[in-house]
């Protein structure tokens, strides 16, 4: 049976915290089950009674984890299974904007900061699927799902959660991260709380940016890890080729000549795609 030790976890997030250079406002207070349902639904559990902004649910096993597409399913113990909870302020239509900037933290830090915690110049290539994947080799490395709610038009509550493969079994199309990581001279990645501090500290720091930054300068280095960027792609019958997301989390298709399609918008011949409209297929 996986085991989670929770001192070890808080000694990784501070030499995490200390390697990044950038100490957070928001600290996470973490609790760990070994078994649950959801992880995002304890989250909102104890959002209700009164958990503070970073409190983080681990679970070693899910039974009814959540994700796209109304998507269930059971998540097998050795995975990372982490939710955490945060107090936006912004417009509902900017609801994707949450999960962009912490899709970009958490594939930033497993990709910068594990060389430097061990000292090496090796590199986890992680990069993204539009709009809410970790890739690694092409395959799914892991997803988040955010689920917020409204208070007067604005999103004012939402949980974060994560799921990484770790040394849990994967179909075709996905990869866990211990199988990459030990044909590496070195080992980059040394535990399951090693990676729940990264992930952590990822999420948070992408959050705290978009906070004091906006959304514009984390979107800039998001297109740059898009697995999928420049790939072709056929909408409706018509060629394209994946270009970008749009700060509204829209995916930017650029058509050959400007088009017309249905349902669709099109502007200087680029179609803008919604997020959940189309589903990107493995390997990428």
């Amino acid at each position: 049976m996986t085991e989670f030790n929770q001192e070890r976890f808080n000694a990784a997030y501070q030499i995490v915290q200390a390697c990044a250079g950038r100490p957070l406002l928001a600290q996470p207070t973490l609790y760990v089950f070994s078994n649950l349902s959801s992880t995002n639904q304890t989250a909102w559990d104890l959002f209700e009674q009164g958990s503070p902004i970073a409190t983080t649910i681990i679970a070693l096993e899910q039974t009814a984890g959540r994700g796209q597409w109304g998507r269930q399913w059971t998540s097998a113990p050795g995975g990372l299974y982490l939710s955490m909870v945060l107090t936006p302020d912004l417009p509902s239509e900017q609801a994707a904007q949450l999960t962009l900037c912490t899709a970009w933290g958490i594939a930033t830090a497993l990709r910068e900061l594990p060389p430097k915690l061990s000292g090496t110049t090796e590199l986890i290539e992680i990069g993204l699927k539009w709009l809410n994947d970790l890739v690694l080799h092409r395959r799914k490395l892991g997803g988040i799902l955010t689920e917020t709610r409204l208070q007067q038009g604005r999103i004012t509550k939402a949980v974060v959660g994560v799921g990484i493969n770790w040394t849990n079994p994967v179909p075709d199309t996905g990869i866990n991260l211990q199988s990459v990581l030990a044909s590496t001279p070195t080992p980059l990645i040394e535990s399951l709380e090693m990676l729940a501090a990264l992930t952590a500290y990822g999420l948070l720091s992408g959050y705290e940016r978009w906070q004091q930054q906006g959304i514009e300068p984390i979107l800039l280095e998001y297109v740059e890890l898009l697995a999928h960027r420049d790939r072709p792609i056929v909408i409706n019958g018509q060629s394209g080729k994946i270009v970008g997301v749009t700060a509204t989390g829209e995916l930017r298709v650029q058509l050959p000549t400007t088009a017309a399609l249905s349902s669709q918008t099109v502007c200087d011949s680029e179609v803008l795609l919604k997020p959940s409209t189309i589903s990107l297929s493995y390997p990428l």
